[in-house]
């Protein structure tokens, strides 16, 4: 018995399949070999085409077929994906546009407006968060911009929406999706129609709203034409990319924590009270768990500038004449807190945890005649330490109270000195999983389909690969140094 996840990347679509009984990954398959293009028309845009998407979904499980592993035997699917997407579709299902995605930034003015016009503290109060640049608001960015194609829409999607669509020939959205969407109310528990009526959305485009975790649809006789998945076949999970990261985590009660450090870095707390941002720093959703009885929504922290200034230093610092490996081990030279050196590693955009400042990335103190390269490649990884736990003290004023922090051991997770400098920061273990977002979409599939007959049983099978503590001799070191690195940040940003 086996179930499949799809995870809809903005750079590759992967596709995994998930043995239930072991609990093992048996075949995965990541298309296309080179990222997939985000076209840029103009600066500050970005889009992809959801046919693109579907295409490498499609290749990804006839590749597993192809390696022997009958769909026949697929008994739930699953899929996460990139969040905050719009797909527009006209009456057949077919898209009118191409997909404005995540990283797309034209319709902040929009949402400023809308914050202002519907009242800054009922969005804060009702949403919980501004309206943004979220999915509602790049769709009122159509409708004032391209009013043909807006009167032509008879439903608006996320991408996993569309995939979903695209199995099952069945319109359908989820209430984690509507949160990400900047569509759900929070204080009374529903659709935010509030907001779609600010900005002339007709109810009508909208999808009706699941569960994250159950069925939400099944998979029509076209596809199993097609792939060879049975029709009839329950789609039963589906999540944005980083409530995905945390339930492939087990990150589902209120004070545990996600975390990921790729190009950007990632903090996604779990709490169960709705509390906004002032200064929407930070933002609130829906979490695949919640219910009206058992409240359960996640807090987003996201921070640009962070891997990539790994990645940086590696370029121009060593000249990539060295892998990560050994800048980790040479990292290890270098004392806590670098003897006065500190990194701010904000050179990648504007932060919305720095109130959508552009401040830059910054080498602070340097000494010509202490400071060596084990010191700047330990004080990029301070640095980005410091930005997570700057962030996290935010994630705590909203009632996240951090015991464990839980992360997939990749990319700055595979650094030792990171894993423990962010562990004595925070004062929280950190363990570290073997998982991925499609096998999470895939044990999500078994566990709403009633594969699984509990979490506990759905998990059973996750490993644990190590566990961090916080390192006691390090701690009053790196406290001064952050101390420090704090007074740097809030002096650029004028606090």
């Amino acid at each position: 018995m086996k179930t499949l996840g799809i995870d809809i990347g903005s750079s590759s679509v992967k596709v995994s399949l998930l043995d239930v009984e072991s609990g093992r990954c048996v075949a995965s398959s990541t298309n296309p070999s080179q990222e997939m293009p985000i076209d840029a028309p103009q600066s500050g845009w970005a889009e992809q085409d959801p046919e693109m998407w579907w295409r490498y979904a499609v290749e990804g499980i006839r590749s597993i077929a192809a390696a022997g592993h009958s769909m026949q035997e697929v008994r739930a699917v699953g899929i996460t994906y990139q969040m905050h997407g719009l797909v527009c579709v006209d009456s057949y299902g077919a898209p009118l546009r191409k997909a404005i995605i995540w990283c797309d930034s034209r319709a902040v003015g929009i949402g400023a407006e809308a914050l202002e016009a519907v009242g800054r503290d009922f969005c804060l109060e009702h949403a919980l968060n501004s309206p943004g640049n979220f999915t509602a608001s790049k769709l009122a960015w159509v409708k004032r911009n391209e009013p043909d194609v807006f009167a032509r829409i008879d439903k608006f999607m996320l991408p996993g929406d569309y995939i979903a669509y695209k199995l099952s020939g069945e319109v359908s959205t989820t209430c984690s999706g509507l949160s990400e969407q900047i569509l759900w109310d929070f204080k009374e528990e529903r659709r935010a129609d509030f907001v779609a009526d600010h900005y002339g959305i007709p109810h009508a485009m909208i999808p009706d709203a699941g569960v994250s975790i159950g069925v939400g649809g099944h998979t029509d006789k076209a596809t199993e034409d097609a792939l060879g998945i049975p029709a009839g076949t329950p789609i039963s999970y589906r999540a944005g990319d980083q409530p995905n990261n945390a339930f492939s985590l087990n990150v589902m009660e209120a004070g545990e924590i996600a975390a990921t450090g790729g190009t950007s870095g990632v903090v996604y707390g779990v709490v169960d009270t709705p509390e906004a941002d002032p200064k929407s720093r930070v933002n609130t959703f829906v979490h695949v768990n919640h219910t009206a009885q058992n409240p359960r929504y996640g807090i987003l922290l996201c921070i640009n500038g962070t891997g990539i200034l790994n990645s940086w230093v590696r370029r121009h610092i060593v000249q990539q004449t060295v892998d990560y490996a050994e800048m980790n081990r040479l990292a290890e030279q270098a004392p806590a807190g670098c003897d006065g050196l500190s990194m701010l590693p904000f050179g990648n955009g504007a932060e919305r945890m720095l109130e959508n400042r552009c401040i830059g990335a910054a080498v602070e103190g340097i000494d010509f005649n202490r400071h060596t390269t084990a010191h700047l490649l330990r004080a990029a990884q301070e640095g980005i330490a410091f930005s997570f736990r700057y962030g996290i003290d935010i994630m705590r004023s909203l009632g996240l109270k951090p015991d464990v922090i839980r992360a997939g051991r990749a990319n700055l997770f595979l650094s030792p000195l990171f894993r423990r400098t962010l562990a004595t920061l925070t004062g929280a273990r950190i363990e570290l999983f073997d998982t991925d977002g499609a096998l999470g979409a895939a044990r999500g599939a078994a566990l709403g389909a009633g594969l699984y007959r509990s979490r506990e049983e759905a998990f059973a099978s996750l490993t644990r690969l190590e566990v961090v503590e916080p390192a006691a001799a390090d701690r009053e070191a790196l406290e001064e140094a952050y101390a420090r690195w704090k007074q740097v940040l809030e002096t650029k940003i004028g606090i």
